[in-house]
């Protein structure tokens, strides 16, 4: 039930409107400009964009964050999603505002086929960091695994918004075309 409210409508513009909105840090101003660039880039130059994005998102600014952080992945990495799971909720409730804190925990929860929590946490990224399109695409797979293909190639057609040339999208949109538009003419 939860799954279905939550809202998609996700301001794609904010980045492009950066001068409109109040003081920005300089990692917010730096994203901005990168998330614009993402969006003009070609397929070789977006992969490299997309990682500096990622790079920046990662970075909380508090060194026992970073490495709650760092220990939730690694935990992940390990395929242990239930330590991942306490690292990573250890860092949510130390650092609140920190969306990467949230989406990995949703990944670690996603894991685990935990899927509502998994949503709750992608819908905080997403409160935090409306342009997250790592979030975005996690909530695409969550409904892809629950078998709500329309929805999940609504979802994935918001990375591209964002994020042109994402290869997992690109390749999970291929799959679901088909399914969702009917066969090609």
């Amino acid at each position: 039930m939860f799954l279905a409210l939550v809202v998609f409508s996700i301001p794609y513009t904010a980045a492009v409107h950066a001068q409109d909105a109040p003081a920005k840090s300089a990692a917010d101003v730096d994203v901005a400009l990168l998330l614009s660039q993402l969006r003009k880039a070609d397929a070789q130059d977006a992969d490299r964009i997309a990682r500096q994005i990622k790079g920046t998102w990662s970075r909380s600014g508090s060194a026992s964050a970073d490495l709650l952080l760092k220990r939730g992945r690694d935990a992940l990495r390990a395929k242990q999603p239930k330590v991942a799971i306490e690292h990573l909720t250890a860092l949510t409730d130390h650092a609140p505002d920190f969306a990467e804190g949230w989406h990995m925990r949703a990944s670690a929860f996603y894991q685990e086929k935990l899927y509502g929590p998994a949503v709750e946490d992608l819908s905080r990224v997403l409160a935090l960091n409306p342009n997250h399109f790592e979030a975005i695409q996690g909530l695409g797979a969550i409904f892809e695994q629950l078998g709500d293909k329309a929805r999940a190639y609504e979802v994935y057609e918001q990375v591209l918004a964002i994020h042109p040339h994402h290869a997992d999208v690109l390749e999970a949109m291929e799959r679901l075309e088909t399914t969702v538009k009917g066969p090609a003419l």
